[in-house]
């Protein structure tokens, strides 16, 4: 995330056997459990936290646009979902006179064609951090319910396509690219598009984009379920991918649990952790690696990307 300022008979017969069949004849390929939003381990979300760290420990401590620690970053996403079954491609793009890509990959199970539900999440970090929770935590979760949808055969009512941006640091060069250069026919059939940026923050809080009121309430029930209340993510208002999705009309929606942001007494009291102190004290620094997690908030929130990926493109 950028630093800046904080929006009848044979017919009887017919009807009788779908009856008999319901939603199993309809999906009698699909197995039972891809019906409904999966649990995903956090174990198999930090060990892609763990070989983000690695890439960026061998290659100068960061994963930075127009690095070889990007470029690792990018290939090791794509070589996990190319062995998923999703169709992949690289859109390459210049920014400051070095070149970097956005990884988007096509679920090619089902779906309907003319309604695209695409959820994303920054790659990139900043040049003085590995960028574990930033935006690691948020790229490990969106891979992993990718992962999950294929392990699952999911067949989905719309088509689900995944986004991992570049050079996001940099105020969201690579989602704006995405988006300004995209038909516009294509970004009419995108119903929705959730981002993530930053969601297993050390000391955090529960922060619901409310852009876009019917999903922000798809979000809130599932946090009311889990006993966590939220609050609006404002702070995140002009400082991340959605914002290019905003600009052209789409819906838009997700979660973040902070970065330099204080919390305050009234927060600690409602999500614990400590008060007085920043969210995330290792934002933008070196010690943005793995130990920088909060493993209950990662595992919750990337619960909750599933759980919003099965309610508005799996099962609407």
């Amino acid at each position: 995330m950028p630093f800046q300022q904080f929006r009848p008979a044979v017919v009887a017969a017919s009807t009788m056997s779908f009856l008999l069949l319901g939603t199993a004849g309809v999906h009698a390929e699909e197995p039972a459990q891809a019906r409904s939003a999966p649990d995903i381990a956090v174990t198999k979300v930090m060990r892609h936290l763990d070989a983000l760290q690695k890439i960026s420990d061998a290659n100068n401590g960061n994963r930075a646009h127009g690095t070889t620690g990007y470029q690792a970053s990018v290939d090791y996403v794509r070589a996990k979902l190319d062995g998923a079954g999703f169709t992949t491609s690289i859109q390459e793009f210049e920014f400051a006179g070095k070149k970097s890509w956005n990884l988007i990959a096509d679920w090619p199970r089902g779906g309907d064609s003319g309604k695209v539900l695409m959820v994303g999440a920054h790659l990139d970090s900043v040049d003085t951090s590995p960028g574990i929770n930033d935006n690691g935590s948020s790229v490990a979760a969106i891979l992993e319910t990718a992962l999950t949808v294929s392990a699952k055969k999911v067949t989905p009512a719309q088509h689900l396509r995944f986004a991992f941006w570049g050079t996001e640091e940099e105020t969201y060069i690579g989602s704006t690219h995405y988006v300004n250069t995209l038909p516009a026919a294509e970004l009419s059939k995108i119903t929705a598009y959730l981002n993530f940026d930053m969601i297993g923050s050390p000391n955090p809080g529960y922060f619901v984009y409310d852009q876009s009121p019917e999903i922000a309430r798809h979000f809130d029930k599932y946090f009311t379920a889990k006993g966590i209340p939220t609050e609006p993510a404002t702070a995140l208002n002009g400082r991340s991918d959605h914002e290019p999705f905003l600009a052209k009309g789409v819906a838009v929606g997700g979660i973040f649990t902070g970065s330099a942001e204080i919390k305050t007494p009234e927060q600690a009291a409602k999500w614990g952790g400590t008060a007085g102190e920043a969210m995330d004290k290792c934002y933008h620094l070196a010690c943005d690696t793995p130990a920088n997690i909060d493993r209950g908030a990662l595992d919750v929130n990337t619960d909750a990307v599933a759980a919003m990926v099965w309610k508005l493109g799996v099962r609407p």
